[in-house]
């Protein structure tokens, strides 16, 4: 369930989880280009993933802050940042989110009748990190900050066609983080060095194009292990 949301042209429906920084929207396409859609963070989001649910077929479009403007990914595709034929979401503010015309209509965010889903996500100081980073192709690999040990780390090249990558420590308790899955594919999971989780950020352990291929461009969005300022490396 949620609570209905009147902030744009369009009417939603929103769960939210505001210390969190996460919210759960539901709506009904307008088929209009440039509606406004209200998110219920009553912050800015920095990164949004839309599926519509009456069409299967239809990807999941990713938007994050480090994307090259007018650019999205697919959760459900290897492909690198592009611009969506089906719509982009664009002008973020602290209640509402426009939604696009691309050059093949809405199909992706807003047609006409169809019901979409939509996850918004916004910072949270020492809980959660959206970033990017430059690969050094070396398996002494990049250090990300994030200023949180990171308990979740989902990364996607965007400068090349590779499947997104997700560690986390449940699976991997201990460094190095060698247990990988793609959220992009029905695979099981793989077994590959990958990186260390450390008291104030990642680091990359690999050369490999998924996560550290070198001179391409990655983003990622990392969570915290506990929501506190200091945490101990493991």
């Amino acid at each position: 369930l949620g609570s209905s949301n009147f902030d744009g042209s369009i009417q939603s429906t929103v769960k939210v989880n505001a210390s969190a920084g996460f919210s759960i929207v539901t709506y009904t396409g307008n088929g209009t280009g440039g509606a406004t859609l209200g998110h219920g963070l009553s912050v800015t989001p920095q990164v949004t993933i839309i599926k519509d649910r009456t069409t299967d077929s239809r990807d999941f479009i990713v938007n994050h802050p480090n994307l090259t403007s007018g650019k999205v990914l697919f959760l459900n595709s290897t492909s690198a940042e592009l611009t969506n034929g089906g719509g982009t979401p664009t002008t973020f503010t602290s209640t509402t989110i426009r939604l696009d015309s691309g050059s093949g209509g809405l199909l992706g965010i807003n047609h006409s009748s169809d019901n979409y889903v939509m996850y918004c996500l916004s910072e949270v100081s020492s809980y959660s990190k959206f970033g990017s980073y430059v690969g050094n192709g070396s398996s002494d690999g990049v250090f990300v900050f994030t200023g949180f040990k990171p308990a979740w780390v989902l990364v996607k090249n965007v400068s090349s066609s590779y499947s997104w990558d997700l560690n986390d420590n449940k699976r991997d308790p201990d460094n190095v983080c060698e247990k990988v899955l793609s959220p992009n594919l029905s695979d099981a999971e793989a077994t590959a060095t990958s990186m260390d989780f450390l008291s104030n950020g990642f680091k990359l352990r690999v050369n490999n194009n998924s996560q550290n291929r070198n001179g391409d461009t990655f983003i990622y969005l990392a969570f915290a292990e506990s929501p506190f300022k200091n945490a101990r490396a493991r």
